[in-house]
Formats: structure tokens, sequence, C-alpha cells
């Protein structure tokens, strides 16, 4: 049986109903509450400057206006986060406040008992928020609450692009195709992918998929979990035919998403590679990789994910997702607190102003101080439907199957087929 909340958390429909999914950082130890009534813990992976320290900053100033609370704030990797917190949910010693990327894996956190609902001690927060919250209602319930949500696409350096002659972004893949070729024949490296984190790869096969699969078939599959339409076949065989035009940096297979130099992130924000597909995250993950905290500064640009010639997806739609604050079931009542502080006007200005993301406290938007960022919100508001990354919204254990299966794809060790099919043996086992 598929839980009941799983179709809420799936996908957002219409320029007031957004979603959200995975983010940006980077290294940390971490240990849970340890349960404390005055002591707060905290999880984030906003580990680069400026997000680490403003949110070290916030901590101080919640503690200053609740004397007597302490607040233990772990900042770590992303991918350090997501596996501690596979841990942490295991073992049901969860954070007081963590983050929550919504869609299977809160229903999950929602069946296990591990998740507290905010619907009632937090309805403020939720009403002003709107229709983002959505992506982390079960039920009609609301157990986190969005403080960032956005959409993923290619970030690029308009100085390369110039420098190889290109004057406008590619609009289709036959575009992109010959934007790779002509950036090749100018010796610059056209795009980096963290395959050695998977999602990065994936996210590739998520857009293929969202421009080859009508909005119905990709909502019913959430669902269903039924991936037999041969959209999905389709999407596999567009991003087949792109990776062979040979686009990716050397040693992508391996390459890290976010950490260091050498990740993916970190090879466009220093100028080795002229384009990469990543999320709202990306200008403030590249400022914490530079040595002048700007990354790729006046020369960064954006394009959303190309249509497919023939696809029956909405070339407007997006790929997206964000990031929720949650609160264990078992926190103190004061971890409430602090994350409906997260969510205030203050906070959220200062998270706008940072360029940690797109705040979804409406008072916080016209903060939005990086011209791409300012960008990305008109696109977010203005696109029909945004689809839930996919390893989100179907679950865990499906989501990482097909992860796998797209990771195998891209080192030329699966098929377009072997993708769906692996998929599906994954969704069968979990009817």
């Amino acid at each position: 049986m598929r839980r009941s909340g799983r179709a809420a958390l799936s996908v957002l429909c219409s320029s007031a109903v957004l979603l959200t999914a995975s983010a940006c950082g980077s290294g940390g130890d971490s240990s849970a509450s340890g349960g404390d009534e005055n002591t707060i813990t905290w999880w984030h992976n906003s580990n680069n400057e400026p997000g680490k320290g403003y949110y070290e900053q916030v901590a101080k100033d919640f503690e200053s206006d609740n004397p007597g609370v302490n607040v233990e704030v772990v900042a770590m990797a992303h991918e350090d986060m997501v596996d501690k917190l596979a841990a942490a949910f295991q073992s049901g010693d969860v954070p007081d406040v963590y983050m929550e990327r919504g869609g299977g894996e809160l229903a999950d956190h929602v069946e296990a008992g591990l998740v507290r609902d905010l619907s009632e001690d937090a309805a403020e927060e939720i009403e002003k928020i709107g229709g983002s919250v959505a992506g982390w209602q079960v039920d009609d319930k609301t157990y986190a609450l969005p403080f960032s949500v956005g959409v993923v696409g290619f970030w690029y350096n308009t100085e390369l692009f110039e420098q190889a002659g290109i004057t406008a972004p590619p609009t289709t893949m036959e575009e992109l195709a010959s934007t790779v070729e002509t950036l090749k024949g100018a010796g610059i490296t056209p795009a980096s992918v963290g395959a050695g984190d998977k999602w990065p790869a994936a996210h590739y096969w998520y857009y293929t998929a969202l421009r080859s699969c009508s909005e119905d078939v990709l909502t019913d599959a959430v669902t269903s979990l039924d991936f037999s339409d041969p959209c999905f076949v389709e999407a596999g065989e567009e991003l087949e035919t792109f990776i062979g035009t040979e686009p990716f940096n050397p040693g992508f297979l391996t390459t890290p998403a976010q950490e260091g130099a050498t990740s993916a992130s970190g090879l466009l924000a220093t100028g080795q590679v002229a384009m990469e597909l990543a999320g709202h995250w990306e200008p403030g993950v590249m400022q914490g990789l530079t040595e002048d905290g700007q990354g790729l500064g006046a020369n960064t640009g954006w394009f959303p994910f190309p249509a497919v010639e023939g696809g029956d997806g909405d070339p407007e739609a997006a790929l997206g997702g964000g990031d929720a604050w949650a609160v264990a079931q078992e926190a103190p009542d004061k971890a409430v607190d602090l994350v409906k502080y997260l969510l205030s006007d203050e906070v959220q200005q200062g998270f706008a102003e940072n360029d940690m993301g797109l705040p979804t406290n409406p008072a916080a938007g016209d903060s939005v101080s990086d011209p791409a960022l300012a960008q990305l919100l008109e696109v977010r508001n203005a696109a029909p439907f945004v689809q839930l990354y996919f390893d989100t919204a179907f679950g865990t254990s499906v989501g990482n199957a097909m992860n796998d299966a797209v990771a195998l794809l891209f080192a030329g060790q699966a098929t377009p087929q072997d993708i769906v099919d692996e998929t599906q043996e994954a969704a069968d086992q979990e009817k």
C-alpha cells in the first residue's frame, strides 16, 4: 500500500504551490539532542561562508532572546548531513531541528512518528509562507516549514561563453549539443558534473524525463510507481545522446558535487569549466570555493534546461525543490520557537542578502542581492509546473535505485531501459 500523503508531497502545480528538495554546503561532526530541555541541537548544511557564520549569529541572537537556552549548531557537508540524518532516523535519535526535503522521505518519517506536527504551533508562519508548505504536508498536516524553494538549471560563466563566441544560451537539446562542440572548439571544457555523488548526474535524467513525459504521467508515477510509459526510456535515450558529446570534466565519474576547488561547483567557480547543472544554492556554494569569496561574481549566468524535441513535457516546467526546517518529535518545545524564528522576516531577509537560497517568506523576496538568484525567483513563480526531485518524490529506496542506474548510464555500463527496469524493480518492492 502507498501512503496517502505521498501524492501531496510529489509535485507543485501552479506558481503559488512550489516544492522542494536538495541543497548545498560543505563538513562537520555531529550528535543529536542529549535530552536537555534547555539545549537545542540544530543540524544544517551551510558549511561555507557566509552561510555558516550567518547561522552561528542567528543562533546567538535566539539565545539572547531566550535566556537559558543553548543552541548547539552543527554545520556539515550536504552529503555528510544526508548520511548522518539517515542513520539518525534509523536509530530514532534525531537532532532537535533539522532539514526535511519533503516527498516520500517525509511521509516515511511521519509514519514512523519521528517528526512533530507544526500545524497549530506555527499557524502564523504557515499562512505567511503560503502554497510552498504543500510540499511538507501529509494528510493536510504541516510537518516542516520550507525556508528555501528553488529550481534547477544551468549555471554558466558568461565570460567563457563570450570567449567561445556564444551569444545566447541554448534552448533545445540540439542547441545544447552544439554549444558543447563550440566550447570544446575554443579549448574550453563545457561542463562539470559531480557524478561521484550520483544525484548531480541523476538530475540530468530527471530533467530529460520532465521534458519527455507529460505532467499527468509524472504525477501518476508518484502514486502508482508505474514507469511503463515509453517516455521514461525516451528520456534515457535523450540523455545517452548528450553524454555521447563528451561534455564533462575529466574524471567526472568520481568528481564530488560541492566539496573543494576540484568539485563540480569548484570547477565552475574557478573558471575551469563553462557550465554546471545545479540548483538555486549554487551561487552561495561557489562563493565559499573561491579565495575572494565572490564565486563567479559578475560573470554568473543562468539558463533553463533545454526542451526535448517531440517531448510531451512543458518546456517551461521546472525541476526543483528546497529545504524545510523540521522539529523532532521528542525535541524540547523551544525547538519549535527556533524554527519559527528561522522563518521570521529578519532571518529570511539575511538569508536572502547572503545569497544562501530563495526565501519563502514574501517579506524577504526583495532582499535577494544576486541578480541571477533574483532571476530564479521570477522563473520559480512563473513555472506552470515544478516537479520535485525524483529521488525525494519517490522515496529513498526507489530514488536510490534510480540514481544508481543513472550513474551507470553515465559510466557507459547501463542502458536507458536499465534505468527504467531498476527503478521499476525497486518500486514493485515498495508496493
